[in-house]
């Protein structure tokens, strides 16, 4: 089952930057050479790239770029070790643009504490249902379902990396987590609709973090 790819052309119309930044960007090894995947096309050899991971990386970049270096950039990116003492309020999660008023009225306060602050993994788990629901991949039912199944499965990767994948068949919808790097392989017939690492969770929060 193959991550969601996009097209350097695709990639270059929808940011908005140039051919040069991109290759800039990559021998400043902002991006990672075993993102650049070349791929055999009716034109001709074309080159792909992941994504959520390049969109998410690019976002980054992109926010960061007028307060440091390319190499200042280089060391930042791929730390994000401070993320896991994160704490925010309500007010700084939508300020931040992290989820949407809908995503927190709905899930916000499941726990029934009242809580006013969210802590590193509430905060996680909120992003990742906010972000299935500001693409259109999943309805109002599927979210309760992805929420409670972040909440209640993700502490059993304490210590690792997980991925997420949502799945259809048949009209039928689930959700599966597993330790990354994960190849799964499913029954024909079953459509991917959209795979999340924690590892890439992680990067987009950060740029909108800082």
């Amino acid at each position: 089952m193959e991550e969601d790819l996009i097209s350097k052309k695709d990639l270059l119309e929808l940011t908005g930057i140039s051919y040069g930044q991109l290759y800039r960007w990559k021998r400043k090894q902002l991006i990672p050479e075993e993102w650049f995947i070349r791929k055999s096309t009716f034109t001709g050899q074309e080159t792909f790239f992941p994504k959520d991971r390049i969109l998410g990386r690019i976002h980054n970049i992109i926010h960061m770029k007028d307060d440091l270096s390319l190499d200042e950039l280089a060391g930042r990116l791929g730390d994000t070790s401070t993320l896991y003492k994160l704490s925010l309020t309500a007010k700084q999660l939508l300020e931040r643009n992290i989820v949407s008023n809908l995503t927190l009225d709905r899930f916000g306060g499941l726990d029934g504490g009242g809580v006013q602050e969210y802590a590193f993994e509430q905060i996680v788990h909120l992003f990742a249902v906010d972000l299935l629901l500001s693409k259109g991949e999943v309805n109002l039912d599927e979210a309760d379902r992805l929420f409670y199944t972040l909440t209640v499965n993700t502490q059993r990767f304490e210590g690792k990396s997980w991925e997420l994948f949502f799945v259809r068949k048949m009209g039928v919808s689930m959700f599966l987590l597993a330790a990354s790097p994960a190849d799964l392989v499913f029954d024909e017939g079953v459509r991917l609709v959209s795979r999340l690492a924690f590892t890439d969770l992680l990067e987009q929060l950060k740029g909108k973090v800082n």
